[in-house]
């Protein structure tokens, strides 16, 4: 290999050996990261970026202490974006949603154990907290067949091992998302299963610094993405041919120039459609003078999910004066409900004390209020009064926990609605908005 293949292949080579997140200064990293038009952008703003070692670091922490706290001997984890909080690594996540082929086990000790696809049991090298490289955990039936046991009881006597040297040998183990075949096996060797969602939501709960330095750099590429894919509507709405799917298209792109991952949703809708709300975006012809309101739920740079939505008015004429007052309420209730958000306040209180939205808007209002966001939306989720359950979500806020606060306005057989969105950090003396993305003027009354 020539010197100046290796020259070019560099991302900077006058930052040395180590980019300012602290992952190596090679284009040919293993871990999946921002790219050069990212970094740029972050600098340009002055943002700071995370130590992902640290950061690392301190959420395997989270989770054996949440492990230890609990008096278990382990988190069994195959949900995808748990392997993603406890290894930073990934491995095909869409189709690994669906299809369970990876699991990391964290013991009691902090020791760390992944099974990995048997072909690449590199991806998670870069990681030093990830102790030991396994496979043979694919017990879907795509895989196993009709011998899901040929995978199951040898995957249940390597954990049981596992446990006796790094849990203490108690055999009470948290597990996620685990197929049948699993978990029977587990328990045919003495496992007592316990709720794995329990003690991984609640560990993810709370950011550290670097994640939230993390979430920073993040929310700044989503916002920057999205304002690209605004300008392409503004600048093609009307010509006859531009479509929904053409604007949200940009927002793909937008996002993995930037070292974005993926979008969890198709929540795009343009003018009728966007009533009642959670209509897919698809084929249909944008016009002028009308609504298009999304939601992101943008798995952006660094894994983090970045969940904001705006409604926007395109067209050389005013919106009408139902659609300004739908577009003040939204942005009142979201605006109100955030000035709840601090450490200590109960979740049931941001509940009760709720703004409440007309009622001509109460039966299409959106399904909570708020909810946590991290690698994706997570717990917790705060409910409207009449949808709460009691005793579902006896928790008080925390400094690090980062919350979405909902808005859909809309009447019943309405030509539009309203969606509103912003990411919010609790912080040690309040809350702090990190969307800084501004609403639509005209929709405002501008």
């Amino acid at each position: 290999m020539n010197q100046h293949y290796r020259e070019a292949r560099k991302i900077d080579p006058s930052r040395g050996a180590t980019l300012g997140d602290g992952t190596p200064n090679d284009a040919d990293r293993i871990e999946i990261g921002p790219t050069q038009l990212a970094f740029a952008e972050w600098e340009a703003a002055g943002l700071t970026l995370p130590n992902l070692q640290k950061m690392r670091e301190y959420r395997w922490k989270r989770l054996t202490q949440h492990v230890v706290d609990r008096d278990y001997g382990g988190v069994l984890m195959f949900d995808p974006l748990n392997i993603r909080y406890a290894t930073d690594s990934t491995n095909m996540q869409l189709w690994n949603t669906h299809n369970p082929f990876r699991a990391v086990l964290v013991c009691a000790d902090g020791h760390m154990v992944i099974w990995d696809y048997k072909n690449a049991p590199f991806l998670s090298s870069f990681n030093p907290l990830v102790r030991e490289v396994r496979s043979g955990a694919s017990m879907f039936y795509f895989s196993a067949g009709d011998k899901p046991d040929r995978v199951a009881d040898p995957l249940a006597g390597e954990i049981r091992d596992l446990i006796a040297e790094h849990g203490g040998g108690n055999m009470r183990l948290a597990v996620d998302k685990i197929m049948l075949h699993g978990a029977r096996a587990l328990e045919s060797v003495g496992f007592e299963i316990m709720d794995g969602e329990e003690v991984t939501e609640h560990a993810r709960s709370i950011k550290g610094a670097d994640e939230i330095l993390a979430m920073r750099c993040a929310n700044h590429a989503c916002e920057t993405t999205v304002r690209k894919m605004e300008e392409f509507a503004r600048a093609n709405v009307g010509d006859g041919k531009t479509c929904e799917d053409d604007i949200w298209a940009v927002l793909h792109a937008e996002n993995i120039k930037r070292g974005g991952e993926w979008i969890e949703t198709r929540l795009l809708a343009s003018g009728p459609r966007t009533n009642p709300w959670f209509q897919e975006c698809g084929g249909r012809v944008c016009q002028q003078n009308e609504i298009i309101s999304f939601d992101t739920d943008l798995i952006g740079a660094y894994g983090i999910c970045i969940d904001i939505s705006r409604s926007w008015w395109i067209g050389d004429q005013k919106p009408r004066p139902d659609m300004i007052y739908a577009m003040q309420h939204a942005v009142e209730h979201i605006q109100t409900n955030m000035q709840m958000i601090k450490p200590g306040v109960m979740i049931p209180e941001l509940t009760a004390n709720c703004h409440r939205l007309d009622d001509k808007y109460q039966e299409l209002k959106y399904g909570c209020l708020m909810h946590g966001v991290g690698l994706c939306d997570e717990w917790p989720l705060v409910a409207y009064p009449d949808k709460a359950v009691p005793g579902a979500f006896d928790h008080p806020l925390q400094a690090g926990m980062v919350l979405c606060v909902e808005a859909s306005v809309g009447e019943v057989g309405g030509d539009f609605s309203i969606k509103l969105e912003d990411q919010v950090l609790v912080t040690e003396d309040g809350f702090e908005n990190l969307t800084t993305y501004p609403f639509d003027a005209a929709l405002m009354g501008g």
